[in-house]
């Protein structure tokens, strides 16, 4: 049976993406080496590597004086590292959701945090709107969708300072503005690769301008200068990274791929709009994430959510139980997600709904 994956993250990664990484498992460049055993010095890796980095700067647009890192300790390592960078004395950030809490929470560590708005108690059904960055803020950050919540921020902000984004769970689903922004970062294991690498993108001027003396490791113009090799690589997953940005490439870049996601979420939010047994968490359409789609069943039909899960099941449907924060269900769309899954999904709902 065809499975269908709606997990959040690991996510689904694009048949291209899984059977070139196999391939390379078994001999990577004809080596007659598995690229989980050659060296990231030699000259078939940094082959690897040069092209990765190469892509994401054609595919994302990125203008020069930037610097794409691979490094490793996910997005989380990230939320440390950009105040240890960035924050000399204030910055901003918008609490919309667990991974900005936690962002904001490790910030803190580093010098002030202004918090310019938060949607925590109405436990992040809704993008805050209204607020404005505080002045002084030497940059504001946000992440740009919300996982668990179903949340997404999907137009570049419009503030008087620099920007910051975690993007971890929606880069190369739109275009970015760079010149709004001194750094972006993403997780890999949504849009992009396994588990294990984190893409880093900063501006080159805007480092070296904090007080404090930062680790070495943790220092972004360490990796600058060693080409993401200061340390051993996550070599297998950049290896992923790259079969993904090729297939990108192919399928015709940001434009296909935004349009790709559009189609799949509309067709997904329609069903549940015009549902009698599902509705949606998220308040204001305008908030609504394209790439995890958030409901549960109304109150009278509370109890068939089991049921549905196991009717999905049958039907190759897996991934679709809701984060334990929200409940319900959720529906990742990541870009490696055919729409004929979503199909299969919106059948599913109709059947069941049906059948009750």
């Amino acid at each position: 049976m065809k499975k269908h994956n709606f997990y959040a993250g690991p996510s689904i990664l694009s048949e291209y993406t899984i059977k070139n990484t196999a391939e390379a498992i078994l001999n990577f460049a004809d080596t007659g080496l598995s690229v989980l055993e050659v060296s990231h010095r030699s000259k078939e890796f940094q082959a690897v590597i040069d092209e990765a980095t190469a892509l994401v700067k054609e595919i994302l647009e990125i203008p020069e004086g930037f610097s794409v890192l691979w490094l490793g300790g996910g997005a989380s390592m990230q939320f440390c590292m950009i105040p240890y960078n960035f924050l000399n004395r204030k910055a901003s950030y918008i609490d919309t959701g667990t991974w900005a809490s936690n962002a904001i929470k490790e910030a803190r560590l580093f010098g002030e945090v202004d918090v310019v708005a938060s949607s925590k108690d109405a436990n992040y059904t809704f993008i805050p709107k209204g607020w404005k960055v505080a002045e002084g803020s030497e940059y504001f950050h946000y992440t740009s969708n919300n996982t668990i919540y179903g949340t997404e921020i999907r137009v570049d902000p419009e503030v008087p300072v620099p920007m910051i984004c975690d993007m971890s769970s929606d880069i190369f689903s739109r275009r970015i503005d760079w010149s709004k922004y001194i750094a972006v970062y993403a997780g890999a294991q949504k849009n992009l690769a396994p588990a294990g690498v984190t893409l880093a993108i900063v501006r080159d001027d805007a480092l070296g301008h904090v007080d404090r003396q930062i680790p070495t490791m943790l220092d972004y113009r360490t990796h600058i200068k060693k080409g993401s090799m200061f340390n051993t690589p996550p070599v297998l997953p950049i290896f992923s990274a790259l079969q993904t940005l090729r297939y990108y490439k192919q399928l015709g870049g940001l434009e296909e791929l935004e349009r790709r996601d559009l189609e799949k979420a509309a067709l997904l939010y329609d069903a549940i709009d015009n549902s009698r047994m599902f509705e949606g968490t998220v308040t204001d359409p305008a908030d609504r994430s394209i790439m995890n789609v958030c409901f549960v069943m109304k109150p009278e039909y509370k109890d068939l959510e089991k049921e549905f899960i196991d009717f999905c099941s049958e039907r190759g449907i897996v991934g679709i139980k809701g984060h334990r924060s929200v409940g319900g269900f959720r529906a990742s769309l990541y870009n490696a997600l055919p729409i004929e899954s979503v199909k299969v999904l919106v059948e599913a709902m109709k059947d069941f709904e049906y059948k009750h």
